[in-house]
This record gives C-alpha cells, sequence and structure tokens, in this order.
C-alpha cells in the first residue's frame, strides 16, 4: 500500500504551503535458497514473485525458471521473506556466494569474492534489427505504464516492447536493478520472450543491467540515460545491441569499437 506523508513546500521567492504526496514503499526483502539466507535486497513489496524469480534467473542461481521447485512469500514484521526451493545441485553452488550484509538492489555483483568473477562469460544474445521508429515510439508511450513513479516521482520502471515499439509487460520498483528484475522474472512465468522486441529501462546503463539483460537473451537494451564503459564493453562481448541516452528528441547508438576515443575528464 502506498502512504502518503505532509511537507512543506517552499517557493523560491519564501513563500510556503503544506502539500502531502505519495511515498514510494522500500522495504527488506529476505531471500533464502534451500534454508540458506541468500541476500537481503531493498525492494518495493509488489510482485514479489516476479523479483524473485528474475533475481534467481539473474544471480544465475537457477538457469531455468522451472527449475524453481517452489517459491512462498511471507510477510514478517520488518519486512518480507522469500524462500526458494531449487535443485540440489544448484544450491550446493551457493555456498561460495552467501552474502552476510544487506545490498541496496539486485546488483549481480554483491558477494563476489574476486575481480575475475566480474568478468565472467555472458552467453551471446540473438541478434536483432533495430527500428529507432519502434523505440522512439515506445518512449512516447513509456509514463503511461509508470503509475507509481506518477504517484511517487520515485520508482524506476521496466519494460518489455514489442518489435513495433508497443509496450507488452512493465514492472516498478525503487531500484532499477529490480524492476528489470521483475520484469525478467513476469516474463519466465509467464512464458514470454523477447520475439524480436527489446527492453526498455528509465534509468542509466551500468554493467550489471546488461548482464540481466544478455542472461534473459534480450537483444536490444534501451535505457533512459547514459551507458558506463564497462557497460557497452561487455554489450559488445555479448552481441547486445545497446541503445542509451533515449529520449523523445534523440537516441544514442553505439559507435563501432574502432571509433572510440579515450578523453581526459
Amino acid at each position: 500500500m502506498i502512504e502518503r506523508q505532509r511537507f512543506t513546500r517552499i517557493e523560491p521567492d519564501g513563500t510556503s504551503a503544506s502539500i502531502t504526496r505519495a511515498i514510494v514503499p522500500e522495504h527488506p526483502v529476505a531471500i533464502e535458497v534451500n534454508g540458506l539466507g541468500y541476500a537481503v535486497m531493498m525492494a518495493t513489496p509488489a510482485d514479489l514473485d516476479d523479483f524473485v524469480t528474475g533475481f534467481a534467473l539473474s544471480e544465475r542461481i537457477v538457469a531455468d525458471a522451472a527449475e524453481i521447485a517452489a517459491l512462498d512469500l511471507f510477510e514478517a514484521p520488518l519486512g518480507w521473506i522469500a524462500r526458494l526451493a531449487v535443485p540440489p545441485e544448484r544450491a550446493a553452488a551457493l555456498a561460495a556466494r552467501v552474502r552476510t550484509r544487506a545490498s541496496d538492489s539486485s546488483c549481480g555483483l554483491c558477494g563476489m569474492d574476486n575481480l575475475e568473477a566480474v568478468h565472467r562469460a555472458l552467453p551471446r544474445v540473438p541478434s536483432a534489427t533495430i527500428d529507432f521508429t519502434a523505440i522512439f515510439l515506445a518512449l512516447g508511450d513509456m509514463r503511461a505504464h509508470q503509475p507509481l513513479n506518477a504517484a511517487t516521482g520515485a520508482a524506476h520502471a521496466a519494460m518489455l516492447c514489442d518489435s513495433n515499439g508497443a509496450v507488452r509487460l512493465a514492472r516498478e520498483d525503487v531500484g532499477r536493478h529490480n524492476a528489470f528484475d521483475k520484469l525478467i522474472g513476469a516474463m519466465a512465468r509467464e512464458g514470454l520472450g523477447w520475439d524480436g522486441g527489446f527492453a526498455l529501462l528509465s534509468s542509466r546503463c551500468s554493467y550489471e543491467l546488461v548482464e540481466k539483460a544478455a542472461l534473459s537473451a534480450c537483444p536490444t537494451l534501451v535505457t533512459v540515460s547514459a551507458a558506463t564503459d564497462l557497460a557497452l564493453a561487455r554489450a559488445s562481448a555479448a552481441g547486445l545491441t545497446l541503445v542509451s541516452l533515449a529520449r523523445s528528441d534523440a537516441i544514442l547508438f553505439p559507435p563501432a569499437p574502432d571509433a572510440v576515443l579515450s578523453e581526459p575528464l
């Protein structure tokens, strides 16, 4: 449930007024796998079945949603508990990545113990033909699929768009990683594929979002803000088409590798 709180709004000229605003929910979600505490994520407690499924796929806890034998959610006094049951051979590999601290989002990096793990191989994604008109159409329709952000001004969105730019499915969360995990989980649970479409995210693009896209076989990832250098490199390695700084007036398509220039900041 979205709560509302009272604030004092102050204008540049010093005038003030009392207003109420909706507040985006952010609650801890403790994820247990076969009885082993794996992570505590801060998330918006909506579509948690989708979130935990997508989290399990993005974290490589399972390779397919069908490997999740059970997913139980419990509301506790201080947050939520999600209990996953996976095959024993999957659970056996988790000991090295058990987390002992709370994380602010499902970033795909927390718990790694060496630099090589950051550069672990990603699967090659299907090739994609980019229809820029479809991207602009999806951008124009984006706000209509962000009710939580419209109410609070503090939520990210991840959307499944078809090849014509129509938004087929959308999920929101206080965290950009969580929103994408929710979308990936919802697609897995509903048996939906990318089918030549693309993912549209209301955020910047960093390494972990490319990781999630590649692991879900997404051919094209579109983000409203810019991409990092590692995101661009990892996307290229996976064959993922990465479109960033996607706005209503222009989008940014990555250059060929030999066209990248290095300039001091």
